[in-house]
């Protein structure tokens, strides 16, 4: 009989990277994230242990309990990018995604699970850490492969390119390929939801539900094409910082989606219109954040709230555009399921 495939995720968040793993075959026993409110979230939807502790204070017997007895067991973590994460803002200090890093090898070092698997921004790949931490899992005996990859490529609906890592201690292990090209629009994947206006919700989708809009940003959304900038804008409707010459760099803000594309990255402050290219294609409104959540490939009945609670848009948010997305997820562990049946 072969042995099972369990994972705990570090920095788990709200769970794009676990769901992800579970359609990929992989069996989650649990999630450690620092934010109390991925833990409905979390529970809800992947069925696993949520542990609400600080990744750097964790020891590796409080990991290591966590698995089972016997089975495969994979390490996943998705290290926070951002200089000042939910983890700096929660605690109050300013630990950097490198010492983030620095301590996900270190939990390596001590637990020595089978597979490691870690998704991040591609500009990780230039750092030394990175360097330091590669060669280090190689000199522990493990076989690492890592590359960038363009999500588009395996049918998520966006622009984002992230830096997967994989490495295991049984083989050579590698990201299995696109099997096609399947670029996946904006229409594609959020095109079929009721409308709603700016301000609003679904009554039959709580998470259906976007931020409202000041008259100013009203009119600036009336004005703006699919994939145009604000220099389709009369001038009086264009920001202050837009009318120097310091700002005619900066058009991707204030802008419409296009529904016959892909979305552009999907960032923790999507939900405003003038925080980047996040204004529905037609609707005057920014996205929503079930919209948001489907771009990231969430399923459509992924629950972040329980029923009936309000929806805290910026909480909700950050958990959807930190996530990892679902289909990458997914991706990575079919590809683990992969490798182990090549080894066995």
């Amino acid at each position: 009989m072969q042995q099972p495939v369990v994972a705990i995720d570090l920095f788990c968040g709200a769970g794009g990277l676990s769901r992800g793993l579970q359609d990929g075959g992989v069996r989650v026993v649990a999630g450690i994230d620092v934010d109390p409110a991925c833990r409905y979230p979390y529970e809800t939807n992947i069925g696993a242990t949520f542990v609400e502790e600080d990744v750097t204070g964790l020891s590796a017997k409080s990991v290591e309990a966590l698995f089972p007895a016997d089975g495969v067991r994979v390490l996943a973590g998705c290290t926070p990018c951002q200089p000042f994460s939910t983890y700096t803002r929660t605690k109050g200090a300013r630990k950097g995604e490198w010492e983030l890093l620095a301590k996900f090898g270190e939990l390596v070092d001590n637990i020595r699970p089978e597979i490691v698997t870690m998704e991040n921004v591609p500009r990780l790949e230039r750092h030394q850490s990175f360097s330091d931490y590669t060669r280090k899992l190689e000199d522990a005996g493990y076989r690492c492969s890592f590359q960038k990859v363009r999500c588009i490529q395996y049918g998520i609906p966006q622009m984002r390119e992230r830096l997967v890592l994989l490495a295991s201690t049984l083989g050579v292990i590698e990201l299995l390929s696109p099997e096609k090209p399947n670029t996946v629009t904006v229409r594609d994947a959020i095109g079929y939801l009721p409308p709603i206006k700016a301000g609003e919700s679904s009554p039959d989708d709580s998470v259906h539900k976007a931020s409202t809009l000041a008259s100013q940003n009203m009119k600036r959304i009336r004005r703006s094409k699919p994939g145009g900038t604000w220099r389709d804008w009369e001038p009086d409707l264009r920001a202050p910082c837009h009318r120097k010459q310091s700002g005619q760099t900066y058009p991707g803000v204030y802008g419409r989606m296009e529904w016959d594309a892909p979305a552009p990255t999907i960032t923790t402050q999507f939900h405003g219109y003038g925080n980047g290219r996040f204004g529905h294609p037609e609707q005057h409104r920014a996205i929503s954040l079930r919209e948001g959540a489907l771009l990231q490939t969430f399923p459509e009945d992924y629950a972040f709230v329980p029923e009936g609670m309000s929806v805290p848009v910026s909480s909700i948010a950050r958990m959807i555009g930190n996530a990892v997305p679902v289909r990458l997820g997914e991706v990575i562990g079919r590809s683990i399921m992969a490798h182990l049946r090549n080894v066995r």
